[in-house]
């Protein structure tokens, strides 16, 4: 599932009419707030996000497609330098909009109004990300192969949450929102979040389909975001800053 896939979604989710409600009042950040551990969704419905009807299926366990992805991996990570293999494990350990503050040559947490933007952003598209989770059940690529190598230890009982990636949801949901904000860094952006979303095959969590579904839901829950009413004043708020700093 490609870019004309994803277009398709966008074209197609757009067109479900976003509640009619006044932009709230933005109020100044006080404090940042972060990621939270278990996402629900705030302004998305789930009816709109049903698996099936968003996202191909993930390869048949045992099958052709799934041991040639396998194998896909495995070649990855074997050719890959150290250095990028340091780069994947710490981006492992990194789950938050900061990801993109070395490519934007700026501090995100220092922007209040960018930074809870971004995060509502994020957890909106990892609570989709969750949804399909629990629908596909995939098992991860070290699940099916104990002898892949993986970037940090990894948690067995999660093995059957591989299709889509939380880590790439969050990389091309945030990066599609800040790439509007800054069409003129939106190169940049995009190709952190491609790059991140890299980093999950290479750390042996993820299989290349399933940084792709995520490529796929990040892209349409950012976009159905940026046209909610009830963040219209937040998006101007984080431009504003942005265009400030």
């Amino acid at each position: 599932m490609k870019y004309s896939m994803i277009l398709s979604l966008l074209l197609g989710v757009s067109a479900v009419p976003a509640l009619a409600q006044a932009p709230a009042p933005v109020a100044m950040v006080s404090s940042l707030p972060m990621p939270a551990e278990k996402p629900t969704l705030h302004y998305l419905t789930a009816s709109d996000f049903l698996p099936q009807r968003v996202l191909a299926f993930p390869p048949v366990r045992g099958s052709v497609e799934e041991a040639e992805e396998l194998a896909t991996v495995h070649a990855m990570i074997a050719h890959a330098p150290g250095d990028r293999l340091a780069q994947a494990k710490w981006d492992d350990e990194h789950e938050d909009p900061s990801i993109f503050n070395d490519a934007l040559g700026r501090d995100l947490t220092k922007l209040p109004q960018t930074w809870s933007l971004l995060v509502s952003v994020q957890d909106e598209a990892e609570a989709v990300a969750g949804i399909a989770k629990d629908a596909f059940g995939r098992e991860r690529p070290y699940g099916i192969d104990e002898a892949l190598p993986t970037c940090v230890p990894v948690d067995r009982s999660k093995a059957q949450r591989s299709y889509p990636s939380g880590h790439a949801i969050l990389g091309y949901s945030v990066g599609w929102v800040l790439a509007r904000l800054m069409p003129e860094m939106a190169h940049v952006i995009l190709a952190r979040a491609q790059d991140y979303a890299r980093s999950r095959e290479l750390c042996g969590a993820h299989f290349p389909s399933d940084t792709e579904a995520s490529h796929v839901l990040g892209s349409v829950v950012a976009e159905r975001l940026l046209t909610d009413p009830r963040l219209a004043n937040h998006i101007a708020a984080a431009r504003a800053e942005l265009a400030s700093h």
